[in-house]
């Protein structure tokens, strides 16, 4: 029974496979966020202004 409480206190308690999951879902959004805001009518001001090269274009 001891050996099996140490076994389980040896663990570690820290979920690294969450916070992969939170930051990888993080760096996605704001890649898509990003996509999706060059990608849409530019507020007043910004018309004239270049869509940077590595946005893609899509067709509506």
């Amino acid at each position: 029974m001891n050996l099996l409480l140490q076994i389980a206190s040896n663990e570690p308690h820290f979920p690294y496979a969450a916070v992969a999951v939170m930051g990888i879902g993080f760096v996605a959004a704001v890649t898509i966020g990003s996509v999706a805001w060059y990608n849409s009518k530019r507020p007043a001001g910004w018309e004239d202004k270049e869509r940077p090269d590595i946005v893609p274009e899509i067709d509506k």
